[in-house]
């Protein structure tokens, strides 16, 4: 007998303020062409004012709890994947525990910015396999529009709200690359690549700070890592490309989702895109791709699911898992 983390549930949550590409035409030298042809973006989703990293992504995991359903009574721990949280401290996670009047267990944060799911997934699954846990709600959330430079046509128009939730579960399995849960995950960084993606802010400029980037590099780094991590985490589980039944990816840009897909040798049929309706969500992209994914009939039971995403730090990293 072999333990497994299955997902038992998946939801999602999106602010209701849907911000079209052509509302930027009115303050930065832009139009909804330039954006759709160099991002694939049309539409991203805008935290009202008042309105938490914490509060997205409770409303995502009590939809996930519902998929599963189940209650909080048997949720051990909350792992809350965010760049974004409603203070430095207490974590986000802790505000999530409080709202679903979660009382008992444990809750923490984990920042690795757009790879920030995939290395909460991996942490989850640990805590499964060592019996730290038996039920685990993993949630990426993200208030990217706080941190956005509302002048700098690169990024502005690149990055939405939202938050996407999982119930992973303790569960037996056969110890084959045919059972449900997760397969295997692949966590790299690279700190010599800060400045390519940052943010210039934080405790030691006393101010938040905006987010920074090198589109051109990111890029490059993007295409390259990203298909180089799914490789690696589908050889640890014993299988290969073929074997794929979705790739579910960050969702940052459609050229970068295009070109990690090509170097798999897998057609965007194969894909879950939904950058075109959230923009760039940074750690929520994933569970947020998931859970349309499944409300949409793509991801079904049984599935063989790759995710892979890349953000700042350099972080990166990709998980397999059968659904």
């Amino acid at each position: 007998m072999t333990i497994r983390a299955v997902v038992t549930g998946v939801g999602h949550y999106l602010p209701e303020r849907v911000m079209e590409n052509a509302e930027f035409e009115a303050f930065v030298e832009t139009s909804d062409e330039w954006i759709r042809s160099r991002s694939g973006i049309e539409r991203r989703h805008i935290a009202a004012e008042g309105q938490a990293t914490s509060d997205l992504a409770a409303r995502a995991a009590r939809a996930a709890l519902a998929d599963a359903g189940a209650d909080t009574d048997g949720v051990d721990a909350i792992i809350l994947a965010t760049s974004t949280p409603d203070f430095t401290f207490p974590s986000a996670a802790t505000m999530v525990q409080r709202e679903l009047g979660m009382t008992h267990g444990f809750a923490f944060d984990v920042q690795a910015v757009c790879a920030g799911f995939v290395y909460a997934l991996a942490t989850a699954n640990a805590m499964i396999l060592t019996g730290q846990a038996k039920r685990v709600l993993v949630i990426g959330a993200e208030t990217f529009s706080r941190i956005i430079d509302w002048t700098d046509r690169a990024t502005c128009v690149l990055f939405g709200d939202g938050a996407g939730a999982l119930v992973l579960e303790a569960a037996e399995g056969e110890g084959l690359s045919s059972d449900r849960g997760i397969l295997s995950a692949d966590l790299n960084s690279d700190g010599r690549h800060k400045d390519i993606l940052h943010v210039d802010g934080g405790v030691s400029t006393g101010a938040t700070g905006h987010l920074r980037m090198e589109g051109r590099e990111v890029f490059r780094h993007a295409v390259e890592k990203l298909a180089q991590t799914a490789h690696l985490s589908l050889d640890k589980a014993g299988l290969g490309p073929d074997d794929v039944d979705w790739v579910v990816p960050h969702q940052a840009n459609i050229r970068i989702i295009q070109a990690t897909a090509k170097k798999l040798g897998l057609g965007m049929d194969k894909v879950v895109t939904t950058v075109q309706d959230h923009g760039n969500t940074s750690a929520a992209s994933i569970p947020l791709a998931l859970s349309v994914g499944q409300a949409n009939g793509q991801i079904k039971k049984g599935d063989l699911v790759v995710t892979e995403a890349i953000g700042g730090g350099l972080a990166w990293g990709s998980v397999v898992l059968r659904w």
